[in-house]
């Protein structure tokens, strides 16, 4: 084989190479930018911990059978994600003991402030609220309360609800202000924040004068202790 040749077939082999090397770079930075981050996987709590914390408050949430539950036998304290996020899909399980309640926030700030010395959060007055409930026995029968909803502003549709004890799935996404709310594989919630429609529906609302309700873009995820038993599980986040 001449020389010439031989140059040209190791030039071509190399840029076979490099094209490779660039591709696979390529699409292991596109797993990496869409890959999951494990929140809860049925025993690890690290990706977790109480509000105003600075670790997992073990006996008011517990672990078993793969599930991370709240104890109604105790004082109530919030979870949030050690991490923040702004765009992300959330995937998470939840199911109620009978009459129990616990919502999902988003773009959470811890503060200090503690509502009434119990543990729990100020945050459900300050930010969107994806509600967790045993609608069958709960007090309050409303829709726009009901499991599914944004708490107290949108009632949710197309809903199919597990049987008490049972696992229902939820997804979560929130892109530049676009929200949807997935439950048991049926969209439920899609709403635009900062929409004329939503500014609406917050005029007529408990948190009309809150100016600042729901002013963040990024924060914690949050799951609620109401004082009811809640299960979670399989709660994994990305983001997008």
């Amino acid at each position: 084989m001449k020389l010439r040749n031989l140059a040209i077939i190791s030039t071509a082999v190399i840029s076979l190479m490099q094209c490779t090397s660039e591709s696979n770079s390529e699409e292991q930075l596109e797993i990496a930018q869409n890959a999951w981050e494990v929140i809860f996987d049925g025993n690890s709590t690290k990706a977790l911990r109480g509000y105003a914390l600075d670790s997992f408050p073990n006996g008011v949430w517990f672990v078993e059978d793969g599930a991370l539950i709240a104890n109604p036998d105790s004082q109530n304290r919030d979870l949030i994600t050690r991490d923040r996020y702004k765009n992300f899909e959330l995937d998470y399980e939840w199911a109620v003991d009978t009459a129990a309640n616990s919502g999902v926030f988003f773009h959470v700030q811890e503060k200090e402030k503690m509502e009434s010395g119990n543990g729990n959060s100020p945050n459900w007055l300050e930010n969107f609220e994806i509600q967790v409930l045993d609608d069958l026995h709960f007090n309050d029968t409303a829709a726009v309360r009901s499991a599914g909803s944004l708490y107290d502003l949108i009632k949710p549709v197309n809903k199919e609800l597990k049987p008490i004890g049972e696992f229902n799935k939820a997804k979560l996404i929130h892109k530049d202000g676009h929200v949807e709310h997935w439950l048991n594989g049926q969209k439920v919630l899609d709403f635009q924040i900062g929409s004329p429609e939503l500014k609406e529906i917050l005029a007529t609302s408990k948190f009309k004068d809150n100016p600042d309700y729901h002013s963040d873009s990024e924060g914690h995820i949050m799951f609620q202790h109401h004082g009811q038993k809640v299960y979670y599980k399989n709660i994994r986040v990305r983001e997008i």
